[in-house]
């Protein structure tokens, strides 16, 4: 009897090895994935920033001499500034317009899905292909988009889009939105999708309208959701590079120099790896920190 409930003490804990066991091999290509192209190129990072490391030649040790520089470093703060400007004019456009998309195609209407995939379409396309066909399109000499404006006799000539300075900011927007906008509205789709019909059936019977089923049930629904799409876009448009690189270099007069634009730069214009590194630390604790904040502000205390 004592053999017999050893040997299942002995075979309880053999399977729970090898269940263990087959745990770890499934999570390991996650954990090295992580571990190689995060953990380890963070700690690089962070030992360049203490370092003056130029491209070609020996590097050396200077402490914090790195970080010290940003604070007199007058274009880094100006492109904090227009990042900061970009994002603060982007993220309500994309998340209104996300929205609108979302609650149309969450319709029960034949045909939908065709409509979904339309909208979904110019996200798969890459950032930097997206920035060159909207550089064609606001060519002031072949772009379509000039080209309709006069054929329609809106313009007399040919407008310079990225140049202007009205104008470049409003169209680097507009291609974004167009490139980015579907991402958001799957991600609202699927929040708006696991609200329960029960819950609207419910508010109808009570003689809720739509804007009251809007605000008192759908948007407090939908706060992880928002939060997701919200930190999101902040954080992919103060990462924003290829479009102000492809479409307007910088220009005009390097107002449309982001802050990893600027990082750039530094890195792999001037060498100066080490400042680069540098402003690339502070950048990420930047992004944490507003991360933290938006997650906070938009936390969800709801519950079905």
């Amino acid at each position: 009897m004592k053999n017999s409930q050893e040997n299942s003490k002995t075979e309880k804990k053999s399977f729970l090895t090898n269940k263990q066991n087959t745990g770890f091999f499934f999570v390991l290509p996650a954990v090295l994935f992580t571990l190689v192209f995060f953990i380890v190129p963070l700690i690089m990072t962070i030992w360049m920033s203490l370092n003056n490391w130029p491209l070609f030649g020996k590097h050396h040790f200077i402490g914090f001499a790195n970080y010290l520089k940003m604070f007199g470093d007058q274009q880094f703060w100006k492109s904090l500034l227009f990042t900061t400007y970009y994002t603060v004019i982007i993220t309500p456009i994309i998340f209104i317009m996300a929205f609108i998309l979302a609650m149309l195609v969450n319709l029960p209407l034949r045909g939908v899905g065709i409509f979904r995939t339309i909208y979904f379409i110019p996200v798969v396309i890459g950032l930097a292909s997206s920035s060159l066909l909207w550089v064609w399109l606001f060519n002031d000499q072949t772009g379509l988009i000039n080209g309709i404006l006069m054929n329609l006799g809106w313009i007399d000539q040919p407008i310079i889009w990225l140049a202007e300075k009205n104008l470049f900011l409003p169209s680097i927007v507009v291609s974004v939105v167009w490139k980015t906008v579907g991402f958001t509205m799957v991600l609202l789709l699927s929040g708006l999708q696991s609200i329960p019909e029960e819950v609207y059936q419910a508010a109808m019977v009570d003689g809720a309208n739509f804007w009251s089923q809007l605000w008192y049930i759908t948007l407090p629904l939908l706060k992880r959701t928002i939060s997701l799409a919200m930190v999101l876009s902040v954080i992919g448009s103060y990462l924003a590079f290829d479009q102000f690189y492809i479409m307007t270099s910088g220009g005009p007069s390097n107002q449309t120099i982001s802050v990893v634009y600027w990082i750039f730069k530094n890195s792999f214009t001037s060498f100066k790896l080490g400042y680069g590194s540098a402003l690339s630390i502070i950048l990420m604790i930047m992004l944490i920190l507003l991360s933290l904040v938006q997650m906070y502000l938009l936390r969800d205390d709801t519950s079905i």
